[in-house]
């Protein structure tokens, strides 16, 4: 949709998703500290820096920590398709595709029926495969489900013409200052790194690159490595 990069006025952004759209563990600057904290992530600084070079964004984010697939596309998907955004973000299936006995064809197939409805909308619409989990011991098995899943994503993207955030090819993430201390989501500048990489997508003019080698690092003790 080409009013995201040619500088519309007016651009109106949907997020869906779960914890990781929802922006768990990058915590807002302003509520730190308060007892009170709000997310930002990554969806909230795309739709910060569209703002801040595009003109006015009116931004709503769906997400909801730990949803399934099923419960986005009954959920978030038809509120998404109400509010007939320009500019819509889905990445949903992650929390299934870690569930023991889960089947990729099954959620893929859920998957296309959402985007089936989104792209009903006429938005432009941004997809995200899953990440390489093979450096992360715990999750380095699911790396196959999360494959075949990734290829589903890609046709299905095909098929309607969506962008794909390619989240396996990302390998600045692998890196463990991108991730938390749970090992599970993304930190602040994880989330960052990611709102980088959509703003290229959209040739938004991205306000750094997302490929940035990281600083070096001093060795750490094995023990406090482990």
């Amino acid at each position: 949709m080409s009013g995201i990069a040619s500088g519309s006025d007016i651009i109106s952004y949907v997020a869906l998703g779960d914890s990781f759209t929802e922006g768990l563990e990058d915590p807002h600057p302003d509520t730190e500290g308060t007892g009170q904290v709000r997310y930002r992530g990554w969806a909230d600084r795309l739709a910060e820096h569209l703002a801040a070079t595009r003109g006015e964004v009116r931004y709503a984010n769906l997400a909801v920590r730990g949803k399934l697939i099923r419960q986005i596309a009954e959920h978030q998907v038809p509120r998404a398709v109400e509010l007939r955004p320009d500019l819509l973000t889905l990445c949903a299936g992650g929390n299934d595709i870690i569930r023991p006995g889960a089947d990729p064809d099954v959620t893929a197939r859920i998957f296309e029926a959402a985007v089936r409805r989104l792209a009903a909308t006429g938005a432009r619409i941004v997809v995200f495969t899953g990440m390489d989990t093979g450096f992360q011991p715990v999750m380095r098995h699911l790396r196959g489900k999360i494959a075949t899943y990734n290829m589903h994503v890609r046709a299905i993207a095909d098929d309607y013409g969506c962008d794909v955030v390619d989240l396996w090819g990302m390998r600045v993430l692998q890196d463990h200052r991108a991730w938390s201390g749970d090992r599970l989501h993304l930190s602040a500048e994880g989330h960052r790194r990611i709102a980088l990489r959509v703003c290229e997508i959209l040739d938004a003019c991205p306000p750094a690159d997302w490929r940035e080698p990281w600083p070096a690092e001093r060795p750490r003790p094995w023990r406090a490595a482990r």
